[in-house]
């Protein structure tokens, strides 16, 4: 039995956000009816790098859902979607404001259809306010919200290594309000409406910043604060073959142990200020050996000091493996396996299968 055995999603999202919610609700034990455009479906489905008769991408994100086909402006085709309100415990949908309203899918109407239901909207900036249909991407998101200029790289401008507004300010608030959501309905008997703006969830995750600039005025410039690169003690350092250190040495007892190991000069061991000149000085350590050496060094020190691996390289540590994080595989048209994006779930909760899990067909209704 998996957690959310009976319960039906109607999900009328594209792209990652939404798409991603649903992945975790299904592995979960939920029945997702993905609504899709008739034809051209999901905008995921033709991004590159095509795995068969679909994205790669979106076999990831879509996997273990059922696909229907509407033209939400089709006043007939939309009835048919009348007894599947009917049955549905939460609806996920990720318009702009105003875009489920115009085609009689908002609350209030589909309420009337199923007071039980959890409606559960996704936006760039929420339901209301002066920027609410103003069109947007991650990257204006954590722009706007100013977290990009914690650490955007402010010699060499570089782009995060992933969509932080889509997954923690979308995919993971809305799952943890649809399942606070479920319990509430447990004891209410009644549905709700949850206006979930990736902005908004933001600034949740800058306390450190925040904390700063709020009681000193003195706000974290780009790449000084101490999780961003102003700290010898949170650091990446570049060997001699061109790989990184990863150096999370933040507690005292760490430090002092990578310093030791290192053979950093004492007076800079205990040294306050001039953060550059210890940086400078650890840079010049590091380079000197290659990433071979310095994982032989720390590999059984307790100091938070691990070289960056590839992706690839990631997917074939003996740790993950052993966690069996990629056992499930994932299987397209064609018959070719690859392993299943993991979720967030806990072992515990995880899908136990080991064979293939299909991505939707494009169905027509």
């Amino acid at each position: 039995m998996q957690p959310l055995d009976g319960i039906k999603v109607l999900d009328f999202t594209t792209l990652l956000p939404g798409p991603l919610a649903s992945l975790v609700l299904a592995d979960s034990g939920a029945d997702i009816i993905k609504i899709e455009r008739p034809k051209i479906g999901d905008e995921m489905r033709h991004y590159p790098p095509m795995w068969g008769d679909s994205a790669a991408s979106f076999a990831m994100l879509n996997r273990g859902k059922k696909s229907l086909c509407l033209d939400l402006k089709d006043e007939t085709q939309r009835k048919t979607l009348i007894p599947i309100i009917q049955q549905s415990d939460i609806l996920i949908e990720q318009f702009r404001p105003g875009v489920m309203k115009r085609v009689g899918l908002d609350y209030e109407t589909v309420k009337a259809i199923n007071p039980k239901l959890i409606y559960c909207s996704i936006s760039g900036y929420g339901q209301t306010g002066p920027k609410a249909h103003q069109a947007g991407h991650d990257l204006n998101y954590i722009g706007d919200t100013g977290l990009l200029s914690n650490s955007s790289g402010k010699n060499h401008p570089t782009l995060p290594p992933t969509l932080i507004a889509d997954i923690a300010g979308g995919t993971y608030p809305a799952l943890v309000n649809i399942l606070m959501a479920i319990i509430s309905r447990e004891k209410t008997g009644k549905g709700c409406y949850l206006d979930i703006a990736m902005t908004d969830n933001m600034f949740m995750l800058m306390s450190f910043a925040l904390s700063q600039g709020l009681t000193t005025k003195d706000w974290p410039a780009d790449g000084e604060n101490l999780l961003t690169g102003g700290s010898p003690r949170y650091q990446l350092y570049k060997t001699s073959d061109g790989k990184l250190l990863a150096t999370a040495a933040l507690e005292e007892k760490f430090w002092l142990r990578f310093c030791k190991l290192i053979d950093l000069p004492e007076q800079m061991i205990r040294q306050k200020t001039q953060s550059h000149l210890i940086i400078s000085k650890i840079q010049s350590i590091i380079s000197a050996q290659s990433a071979r050496y310095w994982a032989s060094l720390f590999k059984d020190e307790d100091c938070c000091c691990t070289i960056v691996k590839t992706l690839d390289e990631a997917l074939q540590d003996p740790h993950f493996q052993a966690r069996k994080l990629f056992e499930a595989k994932l299987t397209n048209e064609q018959g070719q396996h690859i392993p299943a994006l993991p979720t967030c779930l806990a072992p515990i909760f995880r899908p136990q299968t080991k064979f293939a899990i299909k991505s939707p067909v494009l169905n027509d209704n």
